[in-house]
């Protein structure tokens, strides 16, 4: 029942926000060869046809084809610290409606979607289908995936691993995910395979946060366990200056996560558990659109 709800909800809300065919995946031309033609000043020369000009004596240029068809990935994070939610929901409530929001806007006209569910103790992969039916079938099965045990850690940077090798046909890759994941020296351990992915794919990276990872609110003293390590630590919040140091070091980190981000080359949506998350998608797909970034729509 709630599943048909955020169903509801995500078609009432975001209907007629991408109306009318893909038109190729990025900027310009396409990446399938087409039918030669007569070469004009002007034309670029690294799509010479040379065996054409050979035979006919007359310079040629090999046109290319657009691809209609748009295939999705999207690799969704459901480790052990998805599972907290102060506000509205849990973030990995969120990551779902996430999910169920990409599904919306990309599955159409023969468009595929698929996805690599990661939750650090298991990786599910579901293979790149078209149709409505096949992403509600998808949807139901991430809705269904066991939680992470206490203590696991989460492992997106495989996952994103698992989408370059073997490499797969160029398209639109969508990451949901905290982005809190660092390596021995502290750095996002995520970067540099979701860098790979941009050589080849779009990138769209959703952002899941509450507001407690934010700010600390003044409850005196709390108890906190890293849902990842198991580790327990106790957080006197009643302290002004605890809750200023705090406030000013989640801030730096989110500004580190969106600067790997930009580096990466991705798209960056923030999707919060105290904001309408419905409205925050709209207002990102009309300024890609007003922008004419990344090539995914017209």
């Amino acid at each position: 029942m709630l599943l048909r709800r955020l169903e509801l909800t995500v078609r009432r809300r975001l209907d007629g926000l991408l109306q009318g065919d893909h038109l190729g995946l990025v900027p310009g031309s396409g990446s399938e060869p087409g039918d030669s033609r007569t070469y004009h000043p002007g034309d670029d020369v690294r799509r010479m046809d040379w065996p054409v000009t050979a035979r006919t004596q007359v310079p040629h240029v090999r046109e290319t084809i657009a691809d209609r068809e748009l295939e999705t990935w999207v690799v969704l994070d459901l480790s052990a610290s998805l599972d907290f939610g102060t506000a509205a929901c849990e973030k990995r409530d969120l990551a779902i409606a996430g999910l169920a929001a990409v599904s919306h806007l990309t599955v159409r006209g023969g468009n595929r979607l698929g996805a690599v569910v990661t939750t650090g103790e298991r990786v599910d992969r579901y293979p790149a289908s078209p149709g409505r039916l096949a992403a509600d079938r998808l949807l139901r099965s991430v809705v269904d995936t066991p939680r992470a045990g206490a203590g696991r850690r989460g492992d997106l940077a495989a996952a994103l691993e698992s989408l370059r090798r073997p490499p797969r046909r160029r398209g639109l890759v969508v990451v949901i995910s905290d982005f809190l994941g660092s390596d021995a020296q502290g750095t996002a351990d995520w970067e540099r395979p979701l860098r790979g992915l941009s050589a080849r794919h779009d990138l769209l990276a959703i952002e899941v946060v509450d507001p407690r990872e934010l700010e600390l609110a003044d409850v005196g003293l709390l108890t906190v366990v890293d849902p990842e390590t198991g580790q327990t630590l106790e957080v006197p919040t009643g302290n002004a200056e605890v809750r200023r140091r705090f406030a000013e070091g989640a801030a730096a980190q989110r500004r580190e996560i969106a600067a790997a981000l930009r580096r990466a080359g991705a798209g960056h949506l923030r999707l919060q558990t105290d904001r309408d998350w419905l409205a925050d998608v709209v207002r990102y797909v009309a300024d890609r659109r007003r922008a004419g970034s990344g090539g995914a729509s017209r």
